[in-house]
């Protein structure tokens, strides 16, 4: 029989060994991991300008053509130097506005008109939600939206993600008409509101607070850009519509 020194050492030398092996498969594949953490982050982007069934190539290709990055702040600067795609969101909403670096992905369809593109990230009742809201180039109308979810509960709050629900964002206005900020309300139908209908998406039956938490992630994450957006209405149009 071996002696327990033995054993121990024997069971220190595979600890060490099968620790060295993970963490260089970790080191490995983490440029696999990272391209497809890229490559999922931009399927859903170009989801919010109704674009998908796009295979990995065509997104890509999509992206490197026709869709331009930036960084803005609060007082409608652009940020030189900054990559939206470093920015953790996270971090980013907790601060005021002020502070806040704000990443853009501005899309330029077939005819040459431009779709700015918001990432959104809140809280809904069981971690985090997260988004992308496309305006039109009038800043004011929604073209499209997607919203994913960590783990909200299936069949209620994780309804963010299907197609229903996001299929009320398109036609939807921020603004309102003297020019205020309003932003796109998620509310209960059943719900007292003085919101507009062009202002206005159903909230998910059963899942208030989910609702509510995607109702406060928009109107925090689109009302830092409008300084910017405003600059850019005052900025003659490089292409045509």
């Amino acid at each position: 029989m071996h002696s327990n020194r033995y054993t121990l050492m024997y069971a220190a030398a595979i600890s060490v060994l099968t620790a060295i092996i993970l963490a260089f498969l970790s080191e490995s594949l983490k440029p696999a991991q990272q391209a497809n953490i890229a490559l999922d982050k931009q399927i859903n982007i170009l989801r919010s300008v109704h674009i998908s069934n796009a295979t990995p190539q065509q997104v890509q290709d999509i992206f490197q053509k026709r869709v331009q990055k930036v960084v803005v702040n609060s007082k409608g600067e652009e940020l030189a130097g900054q990559d939206p795609d470093a920015i953790v969101l996270k971090d980013e909403v907790n601060k005021p506005a002020v502070e806040r670096k704000l990443p853009l992905y501005i899309y330029t369809g077939d005819n040459g008109r431009k779709y700015y593109i918001i990432p959104t990230y809140g809280v809904g009742l069981w971690g985090p939600i997260w988004g992308y809201v496309a305006l039109e180039d009038d800043f004011n109308t929604v073209y499209g939206a997607t919203f994913d979810h960590k783990g909200e509960t299936p069949g209620l709050g994780a309804e963010i993600a299907d197609a229903e629900f996001q299929a009320q964002f398109p036609g939807k206005k921020i603004m309102s008409e003297n020019n205020t900020f309003v932003s796109v309300r998620v509310v209960k139908p059943t719900d007292p509101t003085d919101y507009g209908a062009e202002h206005r998406v159903d909230g998910i039956s059963g899942g208030t607070i989910t609702s509510r938490g995607t109702d406060a992630m928009l109107k925090n994450c689109i009302e830092p850009y409008l300084t910017y957006f405003e600059k850019q209405k005052q900025t003659p149009p490089s292409g045509g519509k």
